[in-house]
């Protein structure tokens, strides 16, 4: 088992909202004593809360199925149903929310206690007694509660750094990370020792920010080999990039400038950082011939117009002129940034004339209904119970979807489908007379709904 995982897929469910109760009031000399059945209480939403004491997902690898409390039933003596409780799900700074189907993001989560709801819980079911009107005083049914949302997501961690230091295993990144800050990750002599990012702290003067030690890069690893392939996308927050080299390599074929412009070559397929600001850290200066080569190719590296810094992480030369660097580039970055923007409520008022639902023809004999309102009564339906069937058609004959299917055609005995193709519901339509029309037969013989 892993102990850091960086992307999940995770498979969250809303709490389910309760039904409402059809229940009459009875006591001794008051048989009828009218409708008191409660309302359904809501089902729980599932929320994602950046958490700064969560810094990987193996708690989502390890349990990917999350899920909310229902709500309540409603009860008689007008008591409604309790709401279900919430899941509150920790997340790591930088966890970026994705649909797992189609990869679209949904959210970037930023900042501790930032929060985001991922799935609504259902709306509870009314009770008969709120259903009573002046027309219905004593409904024989109450509404059902609507399912909770279900959604796949995938969760995607992006370390949020200030300073990313990147270069071929076995460089000298933890080691120099370890030497800048409080950090302390595995350092060993063999490459690809570190496995998962790394953060530190450093202060330069007045200005502190965090460096991300990311794990090894070698050619290809845009395309998958190597390590690198799996880190690159902690890199994507960081403002500026550390090329950290090695200067006494042994390894044929390798040498600082080769170094860098491989490491080069895949950020650039990897793509996104074009516009990051560099500085080069020629590591392990305190080798003899490691200083030689270092003052060999700084002159090859400046030309490019980079800062180039000779360092070793072991003995801590030039570690404080390198240190100061990379304040300057990341207070510049942070002035530059654009400030924040208040938060503002926005009202979206309806466009005049927007019914909340629409009428397409399919076929000649075929006609969908889709809007918000509509395909939610219908969910909230007990089509069990005639008279809850017949509510139902008042109310979509009240919001006007009578009217509408005429105007498109539709005749006695059309389909008509509420909702998707695929999963709606599916009613022998029989029109009233006319819109102010009324059912006056007993209960449960309404047939407008077939």
């Amino acid at each position: 088992m892993p102990d850091f995982v960086d992307q999940v897929v995770l498979h969250i469910k809303a709490g389910d909202g309760g039904h409402g109760c059809a229940s009459v009031h009875r006591e001794k000399f008051k048989p009828l004593g009218g409708p008191d059945g409660g309302n359904g209480g809501r089902g729980g939403d599932v929320i994602l809360e950046v958490d700064p004491n969560t810094a990987t997902l193996l708690e989502y690898h390890r349990r990917p199925h999350r899920r909310a409390d229902n709500g309540k039933q409603g009860q008689g003596s007008n008591r409604d149903g309790a709401n279900g409780g919430d899941v509150v799900l920790p997340v790591p700074d930088g966890t970026v929310v994705k649909d797992a189907a189609t990869g679209e993001v949904i959210i970037d989560l930023v900042g501790a206690g930032t929060r985001y709801v991922i799935a609504e819980g259902g709306h509870g079911g009314l009770g008969n007694a709120a259903l009573a009107s002046a027309k219905r005083k004593a409904p024989g049914f109450a509404l059902l509660g609507e399912p909770g949302a279900e959604l796949d997501v995938m969760l995607e961690l992006k370390s949020v750094a200030d300073v990313a230091l990147v270069g071929f295993p076995s460089a000298g990144k933890s080691s120099l990370i370890a030497a800048l800050s409080a950090a302390r990750p595995k350092i060993a002599d063999y490459p690809f020792t570190t496995l998962v990012p790394n953060l530190g702290v450093v202060t330069a003067g007045e200005t502190v920010f965090t460096v991300a030690d990311v794990p090894g890069l070698i050619p290809g690893a845009s395309q998958g080999r190597g390590l690198g392939h799996e880190f690159l996308r902690h890199v994507e927050r960081c403002s500026t990039l550390v090329h950290v080299i090695d200067c006494a390599t042994m390894e044929p074929g390798r040498d600082p400038v080769s170094d860098y412009e491989a490491i080069e070559a895949e950020l650039k397929a990897y793509g996104k950082l074009e516009d990051r600001p560099r500085l080069v850290a020629l590591n392990k200066a305190d080798v003899p011939d490691a200083r030689d080569l270092a003052d060999i190719v700084r002159p090859l590296l400046e030309e490019h117009g980079l800062r180039v810094f000779p360092i070793s992480a072991a003995t801590h030369e030039g570690l404080k002129e390198l240190t100061y660097a990379m304040g300057e580039m990341v207070a510049a970055a942070r002035a530059a940034a654009p400030a924040p923007e208040p938060t503002r409520l926005i009202l979206r008022p309806k466009q005049l004339g927007d019914t909340g639902f629409a009428v397409r023809r399919v076929d000649e004999n075929t006609f969908q209904v889709t809007g918000a309102k509509p395909e939610r009564w219908i969910r909230q339906t007990d089509f069990s119970n005639d008279e809850a069937v017949g509510y139902l058609a008042d109310r979509l004959e009240r919001l006007g979807v009578e009217e509408e299917l005429l105007k498109a055609g539709a005749t006695a005995g059309a389909e008509v489908i509420i909702g998707s193709m695929d999963n709606g519901y599916v009613f022998d339509w029989q029109p009233t007379l006319n819109a102010e029309a009324v059912h006056h037969g007993p209960r449960g013989t309404d047939d407008r709904l077939g």
